[in-house]
């Protein structure tokens, strides 16, 4: 587990039953977490909430909601392969047009970023 330290791969419902399930049977948090392979904290942490809430299920949504949903996302990246020329200030207007919400130019920004698309500036 030394090399995959910093991938972050959180169990599924089910597996955080079965987490549970072993740990009610007695088994220490280490060997759990080995038969998983999933780091020790998970485990000790998923226990500790289960002995506080009774209940195993967890989110992990964390930090401010998405304002796009990845059809927007996809939408803003096709309106700027559509018109290389629009500019991240023009876009929001017609992606606001199309999903009734409002979002900003930085926004686009990212998203556009993260379509892989950036921003360049004429060779003269």
């Amino acid at each position: 587990m030394a090399n995959n330290q910093s991938v972050r791969r959180h169990p599924d419902a089910f597996t955080r039953g079965r987490i549970i399930g072993k740990l009610e049977e007695g088994r220490s948090v280490t060997s759990v977490a080995a038969e998983f392979g999933i780091a020790h904290s998970i485990v000790s942490r998923l226990w500790r909430q289960f002995q506080t809430t009774g209940t195993a299920i967890g989110g992990f949504s964390r930090g401010r909601p998405r304002g796009t949903t990845p059809a927007d996302d996809r939408y803003i990246v096709l309106q700027a392969r559509r018109n290389r020329r629009q500019t991240a200030g023009e876009i929001p207007r017609h992606t606001t047009q199309a999903t009734e919400r409002p979002i900003s130019r930085f926004t686009v920004a990212r998203r556009l970023h993260g379509g892989g698309l950036f921003a360049r500036r004429p060779v003269r």
